[in-house]
């Protein structure tokens, strides 16, 4: 291809996060419903002759354009997996916080293997590229997927559940980050570390965001006691986000330190995230809702 083009990278949300089991090798074994929403970062991608990662926006100053960075592993990974030689021009606008339990960098890497597959034509199988994934991150399949899914074992079952109900939602992050590895090791050392939950998908489509919510209540996310245990002020979130009038149901995402309230109208989440901005301003505070359909790859306008 000769034109730009630009791949969103949505948030991933953990509307439940129950932890069934743990490998000999230490690793969690999880079983998750996977969403995603209308916010997230966005990769600008185009050819050039060589590898090259410009990170911009309101969170670009927690990133670097180095080794670590997971665009750039991606890049090379698909590179390599194809014979090639890594070579495109990356533009990342981020706009989600890092190490937020939002799978900001996870959905940064699905988007590059996406991006990257349709600008070198490798036209990889999803099998290979889900395979890629799992080498990048936990998170990055389902990322890739990027519709609802369940996933289960260490993140490479991914079973794509029935559409979500619209829903609307309000995201806040106290503004500080929270490594995966060191919650997983605070749920291991604490009473429930040896304490696990069954899996608990369910099959039948859902009406609307208020039997959603009614679902979810059922279900938890085991890592929550964890990650207010390393940082209270987790606990502080899900207090305002529940207190706010038409909230459904208040949950911490992933590993956090991101919080989400479910709401049932666009309305009410506006009302929601304004009230809660004013009263901590310091803090990430989004009003936005699910997403039902996989992000599109959009060809950029010439210059």
């Amino acid at each position: 291809m000769s034109a730009a083009f630009r791949v969103a990278a949505p948030a991933k949300l953990n509307l439940y996060l129950h932890v069934v089991g743990r490998r000999a090798d230490g690793y969690h074994l999880l079983d998750s419903l996977a969403a995603f929403a209308a916010v997230g970062d966005e990769l600008i991608f185009a050819p050039a002759s060589d590898l090259s990662l410009v990170i911009d926006g309101p969170f670009a100053r927690d990133l670097v354009a180095d080794d670590s960075n997971l665009v750039l592993r991606a890049a090379r990974a698909l590179a390599a997996d194809s014979g090639r030689k890594p070579a495109a021009a990356i533009r990342l606008t981020k706009r989600l916080p890092v190490a937020s339990g939002i799978g900001g960098g996870s959905a940064d890497a699905a988007a590059a293997l996406r991006g990257l597959d349709r600008l070198w034509g490798t036209d990889l199988p999803a099998s290979r590229l889900a395979r890629m994934a799992l080498d990048l991150g936990a998170d990055v399949p389902v990322c890739l997927a990027g519709v609802a899914s369940f996933f289960g074992g260490i993140g490479e079952e991914i079973v794509l559940a029935d559409p979500l109900p619209p829903a609307h939602l309000v995201l806040v992050n106290p503004g500080a980050p929270l490594a995966t590895a060191a919650v997983f090791r605070a749920r291991a050392a604490s009473p429930m570390g040896n304490r696990y939950s069954g899996p608990d998908r369910w099959m039948a489509a859902l009406p609307d965001a208020v039997a959603l919510a009614g679902m979810l209540a059922k279900r938890r996310n085991d890592l929550t006691d964890a990650a207010i245990g390393l940082m209270p002020e987790i606990g502080d979130v899900l207090a305002i986000v529940e207190q706010q009038p038409a909230c459904l149901i208040a949950r911490l995402s992933g590993s956090g330190t991101t919080c989400f309230g479910l709401f049932e109208s666009r309305g009410a989440a506006r009302e929601a995230a304004s009230a809660i901005a004013a009263a901590q301003p310091a803090w990430w505070v989004v009003a936005t809702n699910l997403t039902t359909a996989a992000a599109e790859i959009v060809v950029l306008p010439a210059s």
